[in-house]
C-alpha cells in the first residue's frame, strides 16, 4: 500500500513496478509518475505536451 500524493487515499500498487512507470490513484484517478523504487516515491505525472508535428 502506499498514499497517493494528490488525495491521501492509500491503494494497492501493481507487482513488477519499474520506475518512470504512470499508474493511477484508484480514488481520485491522478495520473502518477514513480520517480524512485528504493523506497518507493511517487509524483503527479507531467502533462503531455503537443509535438505541433516536430
Amino acid at each position: 500500500m502506499i498514499e497517493c500524493p494528490i488525495c491521501g487515499t492509500d491503494f494497492e500498487l501493481p507487482k513488477n513496478l519499474e520506475e518512470n512507470e504512470i499508474i493511477d490513484c484508484d480514488t481520485c484517478a491522478a495520473e502518477l509518475e514513480v520517480t524512485r523504487l528504493n523506497p518507493i516515491k511517487l509524483e503527479e505525472a507531467p502533462e503531455e505536451q503537443e509535438d505541433w508535428g516536430e
